[in-house]
């Protein structure tokens, strides 16, 4: 039997539910708003302290500000103040230089610069194929003057701005040797950055070498490993000691041609949602493969490592990697620096994300002796009982 409701009770439900969810609403949106009351607040009582602490240093402060050091140095001390390891705000100059290490072309003398403990610098990697190579300059030579600018007293980054230059820009280094302080004058020009050695290992086993992963790496990459298996070679060491990644794009083309179709990587970002960063597509190569790590592996050379073993039942010989399965940003700001910012963690779809812990081999080697590269004999040694 069907039951009628009166006109009135129907409109005191209605009355009913539209309280209950306007309480409900309020509710919600009062604690948004509070929320929001305490982020504004907070916010002013950092940029009242920036405000007098910026007053106090203009008004007593015995020296000249410059404006543009000061702004950068805001935006540094901000960035670094999250206290993320790998977050960082970059002055013009330094994402200008970013840019082009990423591209894996660098504008210069092909010289690699340390510290040295006498407060000049010291030369630990000479390029090939660069300006520097051929002229004489040896590894742990002291560069003491850069166009007259004494190191020393400039300090070292200082030193390693007026290192820098344009394409076709001259500079004269003054080297110390054994005592002695000699002249060196070159023209800056454009290197590309070999991030790809290759070479046969005997007849059947081929050997690649990755110190980093650049735009221009997937090119030499790709090279390298037609050129190994067109030579006869039966299985493939990946050696990545060392290598702290870079670029994940690059990766991805390197690791297409080694895996099976399908979704390789994921990242997950703050609101939960997850993008997919590794794909490979139908080809793969069929031929047992291995790779070497240590502490010094990180990041995208990582989880080349970890997608080979995964997907390619490639193990993984040497030491426990470095740990980093972050992913950064880069955002170009107004200023024309930039803000690397990390925004999402990343795995395999098969693993768990390895961040912070590293990827542990199957196979353990340290190498202990100096004169024995025990990793990389373990790493021989498996495929050739794979075999």
């Amino acid at each position: 039997m069907n039951k009628k409701i009166s006109l009135g009770l129907a409109l005191s439900l209605i009355a009913v539910s539209m309280a209950v969810t306007f309480i409900l609403t309020s509710f919600f949106s009062l604690q948004s708003f509070n929320k929001k009351v305490v982020d504004v607040n907070e916010k002013s009582k950092k940029y009242s302290a920036l405000q007098v602490l910026d007053g106090y240093i203009r008004e007593n402060y015995f020296g000249e500000i410059d404006e543009n050091k000061l702004s950068d140095g805001l935006m540094k001390g901000y960035v670094s103040g999250i206290g993320d390891k790998y977050s960082r705000y970059l002055t013009a100059a330094e994402y200008l230089t970013e840019k082009n290490d990423n591209s894996g072309e660098l504008v210069g003398l092909g010289l690699t610069l340390a510290e040295d403990a006498s407060g000049y610098m010291r030369i630990s990697e000479i390029m090939e194929d660069s300006p520097a190579y051929d002229s004489g300059l040896l590894d742990g030579d002291i560069i003491t003057a850069i166009d007259g600018l004494d190191v020393k007293e400039a300090g070292f980054s200082e030193a390693m701005d007026a290192m820098r230059g344009t394409e076709g820009s001259p500079v004269t280094l003054t080297v110390r040797r054994d005592g002695k302080d000699d002249d060196y004058s070159f023209v800056r020009r454009s290197i590309e950055v070999k991030t790809v050695r290759a070479e046969m290992l005997g007849s059947q086993i081929g050997y690649i070498k990755i110190s980093g992963f650049k735009e221009n790496t997937p090119e030499q990459f790709i090279a390298a490993l037609e050129r190994l298996t067109t030579n006869g070679a039966k299985s493939l060491i990946f050696d990545l000691r060392d290598c702290d990644g870079d670029l994940i794009p690059a990766l991805e083309e390197c690791l297409d041609p080694l895996l099976p179709e399908g979704v390789i990587a994921n990242a997950e970002y703050k609101d939960g949602h997850t993008e997919t960063i590794i794909y490979s597509d139908e080809s793969a190569l069929d031929l047992p493969m291995t790779t070497i790590v240590n502490g010094g592996t990180e990041s995208a050379a990582e989880l080349f490592a970890a997608s080979l073993r995964d997907f390619a039942n490639a193990p993984v010989v040497g030491s426990q990697t470095y740990g980093k399965a972050v992913m950064q940003e880069t955002t170009e700001m107004d200023s024309g620096g930039a803000v690397i910012l990390t925004v999402a963690k990343y795995s395999t779809t098969v693993s768990e994300c390895y961040d912070g812990i590293g990827i542990t081999p199957d196979y353990q080697v340290e190498n202990e002796d100096e004169n024995v590269d025990a990793q990389y004999n373990k790493a021989v040694e498996v495929l050739l009982t794979a075999e």
